[in-house]
């Protein structure tokens, strides 16, 4: 069973402040050190090695973001579908199996799952899922929407021609309900 690291088991100011500075890749492992020291005298700072640990997780985890999004546009461009749409779904499906990939690894290795990890498990879960309904949702919008301005611009011609073929209004209701479904 491991145990939680140095920085894990910090402040949750001094975490959230080591985070934002190795998303900014500008400090050397020495300099964000200091930087630590001098932000928080009386927090007990990570070492070296410990951050060092850390970068390199979080660069892993930059790195398979990064395939992902790489894969998630190529499957886009095979299928030739907009990549807004796909993608989000792609998305959705790489948190699920993120989350269930980080769940068996950690039950496999024997090390113990704390009620925080199954807390962060179930978000990233119903995230993964509140972006599938999203897409979802979005996509029948815009079909909506497409449907309303096609109809408006059917009954605009409809118009225009029953005026030019002088159709009465009687008849331009029949073509308007059975034939557009304007109004049914």
């Amino acid at each position: 069973m491991g145990r939680r690291s140095s920085i894990d088991q910090g402040s949750p100011g001094v975490r959230k402040h080591i985070l934002m500075r190795l998303r900014e890749n500008r400090l050397t492992l020495a300099e964000l050190r200091a930087d630590l020291e001098a932000l928080f005298p009386a927090e007990k700072i990570p070492s070296k090695s410990a951050l060092g640990r850390h970068r390199a997780s979080i660069e892993e985890m930059i790195s398979h973001e990064r395939e992902m999004a790489v894969a998630a546009e190529a499957m886009v461009a095979e299928l030739g579908e907009g990549f807004d749409a796909k993608s989000g779904a792609l998305l959705a499906q790489a948190v699920t199996t993120l989350a269930s990939r980080t769940a068996m690894n950690r039950l496999s290795s024997g090390a113990d799952m704390d009620i925080a990890d199954v807390l962060d498990l179930a978000r990233a879960a119903k995230a993964a899922q509140e972006a599938r309904s999203l897409n979802l949702k979005e996509r029948n919008e815009v079909a909506r929407l497409a449907r309303e301005k096609l109809l408006a611009e059917q009954d605009e011609k409809l118009k225009t021609t029953a005026k030019a073929q002088g159709m009465t209004e009687d008849q331009v209701d029949f073509w308007r309900r059975k034939v557009l479904g304007i109004g049914a």
